[in-house]
């Protein structure tokens, strides 16, 4: 996780300001008179500001909620203000004030910007859950009810893996909105989970440090353990299971569907296939040093720990129909990773489709494409686990989305 340091100006060893501290810091600032720090803190499904005594080391938060409160705020301090935005379940960003130095503070919403979403829209409820992985830790995520739930009747489950994988997926729409586009999923029946597995940060140190000498330790117990949750909470159909992640959430799709059979399809968006050829590829290999004890390529490598980390290792076992999608300049995980994937199930005979957006890098930008991939999705999803025909939503000038 993000630790907070302080180091005198005049030079000397940093320190922590909180030792230990559970939970991640986001994004921070001295507040006027630099006895304290005001700091955004990552709590896991949730963010809140705190303001932090630097000499006592006591944090006192600021706010409370269902809500994410995504860095770019800003102290005003002429103002005595912070000013900030939420995003909320039913609110996907307003901005908010709310006085500094007392000993009371309270938010007040000054733009109204998402008046009309839920009055407009049927948007999911959302819930956090949770269950025990495995080994008996606690593992939450948040579930996002189908449009039209009814208790005792069971849903479809699309299961949604954020990336990182040291991030979290928390309430409101989420920075991911038009990648993974969850109201539209709801309100075609499906219920949704995004689990903050085994290596998400917002837990402390253990939970996301579990990646590091071999990665792939409790993630996919931590996500079917999830889903079984759901099953016997009788939201979720045991029969409709959907998987879907980007990036590290990509990665853990793949690794999923070598593992079990039980979903009816999967899409991996800008995933790792083969983790000793990524490095040959990659722009940055550094944080995954610690996942892997270092290189590929140093003397005494734990190749072992590459190969058997690596989805490729067991693709032979894959029997679920799997989307690909790359983009044509990514160099963080570049397109030859899905390639890898994609020929390996195409020479297996698994039914897939390797989807690249031109000029798009790690994080699809283009309306059109993201547009294309929901399409494409949403068209797969509902063929294998639906049984139903979807017809593809158009762009807004009328042509097919991804066509330019």
């Amino acid at each position: 996780p993000t630790t907070l340091f302080v180091v005198p100006a005049a030079g000397g060893p940093a320190r922590p300001v909180i030792p230990d501290y559970r939970y991640s810091f986001d994004q921070a600032t001295w507040s006027p008179g630099g006895r304290s720090i005001l700091a955004n803190v990552n709590m896991g499904v949730h963010t809140e500001l705190f303001e932090i005594d630097v000499g006592s080391r006591h944090a006192r938060q600021l706010t409370d909620g269902a809500h994410y409160i995504p860095p770019g705020w800003a102290l005003v301090p002429g103002a005595g203000q912070v000013v900030f935005q939420l995003d909320e379940p039913t609110r996907f960003g307003d901005v908010w004030t709310m006085p500094i130095g007392g000993d009371r503070a309270t938010p007040r919403r000054v733009t109204a910007v998402f008046d009309a979403l839920e009055r407009q829209i049927a948007l999911p409820r959302q819930e956090k859950v949770e269950w025990k992985g495995a080994d008996g830790a606690t593992v939450e995520g948040i579930l996002f009810y189908p449009v039209g739930y009814q208790p005792g009747r069971r849903f479809p489950l699309v299961v949604q893996m954020h990336g990182g994988p040291m991030e979290s997926d928390k309430f409101g729409g989420g920075a991911g909105l038009l990648l993974n586009y969850v109201p539209v999923l709801a309100g075609k029946g499906y219920a949704v989970l995004r689990p903050n597995y085994r290596g998400s940060s917002g837990y402390g140190a253990a939970f996301s440090r579990d990646v590091v000498n071999g990665y792939f330790h409790n993630m996919a117990s931590d996500i079917m353990a999830g889903i079984d949750h759901l099953i016997q909470m009788g939201v979720a159909d045991p029969d409709r299971l959907v998987a879907m992640g980007w990036s590290a959430g990509g990665t853990l799709v793949n690794k999923l569907v070598t593992m079990t059979d039980r979903f009816k399809v999967a899409s991996a968006g800008a995933a790792i296939s083969n983790w000793t050829s990524l490095y040959g590829q990659t722009d940055n290999t550094s944080f995954r040093r610690t996942w892997f004890g270092g290189t590929p390529w140093q003397k005494n490598a734990r190749m072992d720990l590459f190969w058997n980390n690596s989805p490729l290792k067991d693709v032979a076992n894959v029997k679920t129909p799997v989307l690909l999608f790359a983009g044509e300049s990514d160099t963080r995980v570049p397109m030859a990773q899905s390639i890898e994937m994609y020929r390996a199930l195409r020479s297996n005979g698994v039914p897939t489709v390797l989807d690249i957006a031109p000029r798009e890098p790690h994080l699809w930008g283009d309306l059109r494409h993201l547009l294309f991939k929901a399409n494409t999705e949403l068209e797969w999803f509902e063929k294998y686990a639906m049984g139903r025909t979807y017809v593809w939503e158009k762009a807004p000038d009328g042509s097919k989305p991804g066509s330019h």
